[in-house]
C-alpha cells in the first residue's frame, strides 16, 4: 500500500529531526521550498503542516512560518479552551473539562474578555495548531463568520447556542429563556405569598433579553404582576416584592440583604431574593439563597466526552432550582 503523499512530508521533517539538521524551535522549510524537494503540490504540503501542527509537534506563527516545537507526539489531542472570562462558574467548567479530558490531551486556555478583535485574532492565529476548539462566546458582534474558519468537527461552542452557525457542530448551551420560565413554574407555591415580581437585569449583561422574554412569558401565563428594573436601591425597594437577580458580581444581591437589614424586614418572608448560578456563599448567606443555576461542570464534561468519542452533539444543559430561606 502506498504511503499517503502527504506523510512524505512528515517522514521528511522527521528525518531532518534524526539527522539533527532542525531542533526545537527552529523554522523550518519554506512551503515553496517543501513543494519543490518533494515534489508535491502545495495542497498536499499544507496538509502534511496541518498534520503536523494538530498533534504539536510543529506551530505556526502568524505571517512568520512553522517552528518545531516538540519531536514527538506526546497526547491524541491538542485543545485551544477559548474563555470569556474566568470566575467561579467558568473555573468549575475549566476543572471538569480537564478531568474528563486528562491523559488525552494538551489543552491551552484563553481569554477574550468579550473583545471580538482579541477573539478573532485568537482563533485566526491558531488554526492550525489544535485538533479542537472549546469556545464561550458571548459578544455584542456576531461571532459567526470567525467561528465558521475553524472546521465544524473541530468546534465544541459551550454555553451560549449560536443560532446562525448552520453546519453540525458540538454545542452544549444554556437556554435562558426557557430556564427562567421553567424555574418559576417550579417555585409557582413559594410565590404566592409575594405581591409582585421583580425582574433586576442589568442592561449589559449579553443575556438580559433572553431573560426579559422568558420571565414576561411567565409572568403572563400565570397572570403575575411584574415589574423590570435595571439596579437596586432603596427607593424602589419594596416590601411583598421577590426580586430575581443575575448580576454578574452580586451585587443586587448584596444591595437586598443590605435594605432588609435596614429596614428590618426578613428575607424570604417580607422580600423574597431568587439569584442566579449557584455559589458556595450563596448557600450558607442570610441562612441560604435560593438560586437558579446550570450545572457549569457538566458543561466541561459534556464538551469534553464529546471530544474523546469522536461524537457531534447538540445538548441543552438545563437549569435546576434550589430553594433556600430567601423566598
Amino acid at each position: 500500500m502506498h504511503r499517503l503523499k502527504y506523510l512524505q512530508l512528515v517522514d521528511y521533517i522527521m528525518s531532518l529531526v534524526e539527522e539533527e539538521k532542525l531542533s526545537i524551535n527552529d523554522r523550518l522549510p519554506s512551503l515553496a521550498q517543501l513543494t519543490s524537494r518533494l515534489k508535491i503540490s502545495k495542497e498536499t504540503a499544507l496538509k502534511g503542516l496541518n498534520y503536523l501542527s494538530e498533534k504539536g509537534i510543529i506551530e505556526s506563527e502568524y505571517r512568520k512560518g512553522y517552528y518545531l516545537k516538540r519531536i514527538k507526539q506526546h497526547l491524541p489531542y491538542r485543545v485551544c479552551l477559548i474563555l470569556d472570562k474566568m470566575n467561579i462558574l467558568r473555573d468549575q467548567v475549566y476543572q471538569s473539562f480537564l478531568e474528563t479530558i486528562k491523559d488525552h490531551a494538551d489543552v491551552d486556555v484563553f481569554f477574550h474578555h468579550h473583545n471580538f478583535k482579541v477573539f478573532e485574532k485568537l482563533v485566526e492565529e491558531n488554526l492550525n495548531n489544535y485538533t479542537h476548539f472549546v469556545i464561550v462566546t458571548y459578544f455584542k458582534e456576531d461571532p459567526a463568520t470567525v467561528l465558521s474558519k475553524i472546521p465544524p468537527h473541530k468546534r465544541v461552542i459551550i454555553d451560549h447556542r449560536e443560532n446562525a452557525l448552520e453546519d453540525e457542530h458540538t454545542c452544549i448551551y444554556q437556554d435562558h429563556k426557557s430556564d427562567i420560565r421553567d424555574s418559576l413554574t417550579t417555585l409557582l407555591p413559594q410565590l404566592e405569598k409575594y405581591r409582585r415580581l421583580v425582574l433586576v437585569a442589568p442592561p449589559e449583561a449579553f443575556h438580559a433579553s433572553d431573560l426579559i422574554e422568558g420571565f414576561e412569558s411567565f409572568a403572563a401565563q400565570y397572570n403575575k404582576e411584574y415589574r423590570i428594573i435595571h439596579g437596586i436601591n432603596e427607593k424602589t425597594t419594596q416590601k411583598g416584592d421577590a426580586y430575581i437577580t443575575f448580576n454578574r458580581y452580586d451585587k443586587d444581591d448584596v444591595d437586598i440583604i443590605k435594605i432588609t437589614r435596614k429596614k428590618n424586614w426578613k428575607l424570604g418572608k417580607d422580600i423574597g431574593l431568587i439569584s442566579y448560578n449557584d455559589t458556595a456563599v450563596k448557600e450558607v448567606l442570610e441562612n441560604g439563597i435560593t438560586v437558579i443555576s446550570s450545572d457549569f461542570r457538566k458543561m466541561g464534561e459534556e464538551a469534553a466526552k464529546a471530544i474523546l468519542n469522536r461524537t457531534t452533539v447538540t445538548l441543552r444543559d438545563p437549569a435546576k432550582v434550589i430553594i433556600r430561606n430567601s423566598l
